[in-house]
């Protein structure tokens, strides 16, 4: 899943929000210097990973996207399941979207002196962008998904991806439907950051 995701599935504080965000920076953070509340974040971070990698929903929709974006499909599916968590908020959420949205912010913020160098500055951008609001659209994503391929160092043909959402949008929006739930009862059963 992607960031939006791993924040929504997070506890509802500064730490936990911190350590589901810090799984993606986790590069020279050894996990047993960590708070124990940021790192049960990180270990709810890679369960959400492992179930979501491994879901029949996913592999099928990987399948689906075409053969030169194919080592790509799992940042696309991703990146495309926020845009259908952001449509379907009010499923999930009892608050509204923005709402949600400008309390993760601030707990980012707040939080910004247990993040890593990396993880402190790709925050920074996330705020300062707004890139979850950008999000509620395909654009959008498509957008995301182009400076993801910009920052590829090897030759790729990942540009353009926002093509893979277009043709897919109503494939990519039933299976995110069907999954989303299983993983919120996944995450919420094993219960990783309440009993660590």
């Amino acid at each position: 899943m992607n960031y939006l995701a791993h924040l929504f599935l997070a506890q509802n504080t500064v730490e936990s929000r911190v350590g589901n965000l810090m799984g993606d920076f986790m590069r020279g953070v050894r996990l047993a210097e960590l708070a124990p509340a940021v790192a049960a974040g990180v270990r709810n971070h890679r369960a959400v990973d492992r179930f979501t990698d491994t879901h029949p929903e996913v592999q099928a929709l990987k399948k689906l996207i075409s053969a030169k974006r194919r080592r790509f499909a799992g940042v696309i599916i991703d990146l495309a399941f926020d845009h259908y968590l952001i449509n379907h908020w009010d499923r999930f959420s009892a608050r509204p979207f923005d709402q949600d949205c400008q309390f993760y912010y601030a707990q980012l913020v707040q939080g910004r002196h247990l993040m890593p160098s990396a993880m402190d500055q790709t925050s920074q951008r996330i705020v300062a962008q707004d890139w979850f609001s950008s999000y509620r659209t395909l654009e959008g994503v498509g957008f995301a998904l182009d400076r993801i391929a910009g920052r590829i160092r090897f030759k790729n043909e990942f540009h353009g991806a926002i093509a893979e959402l277009e043709r897919l949008d109503e494939a990519l929006n039933r299976s995110f439907l069907r999954f989303f739930p299983e993983l919120v009862e996944e995450i919420s059963a094993l219960a990783i950051e309440t009993r660590h």
